[in-house]
């Protein structure tokens, strides 16, 4: 694209007063760089995904208050991980996890084996212990 066409839309970047970097043609051909406002389709995109992800953590909250989800299951999509990243930053094999995943399992699980669960959230032992979707 030439740097005339690098988009300037309003969004929620402009909002904050930040500006993204984008690289375009200049008159003479050669790559340089433009700043740029925004641009619709991105912010469009943007919007719906945060959207999903809203949808995918409030469901992840309503599964465990009503007992069909352990705490790992919404602090997985709070994070924003899948069964591979926390079963990654947490050291426990993923088909583990997946297991941990049943409230009634979690239950029984030792205070050595949550706490890493509850440091690859970023969150207190007991925070993790005592979540109940509220």
């Amino acid at each position: 694209m030439k740097k005339s066409e690098v988009p300037q839309d309003k969004g929620s970047v402009s909002e904050k007063g930040s500006r993204e970097l984008y690289y375009a043609l200049d008159e003479n051909g050669e790559y340089t760089t433009e700043l740029s406002t925004g641009w619709e389709p991105k912010q469009i995109v943007q919007n719906h995904t945060l959207s999903e992800l809203e949808e995918r953590i409030n469901q992840a909250q309503q599964d465990v208050k009503n007992g069909l989800a352990s705490p790992i299951v919404y602090f997985m999509e709070l994070k924003r991980m899948d069964w591979q990243i926390v079963a990654d930053y947490s050291g426990i094999w993923k088909w583990r996890v997946k297991l941990h995943a049943n409230p009634s399992r979690f239950q029984k699980l030792s205070d050595k084996t949550l706490s890493k669960y509850a440091e690859a959230f970023e969150i207190s032992l007991e925070e993790l212990k005592n979540y109940k979707g509220d």
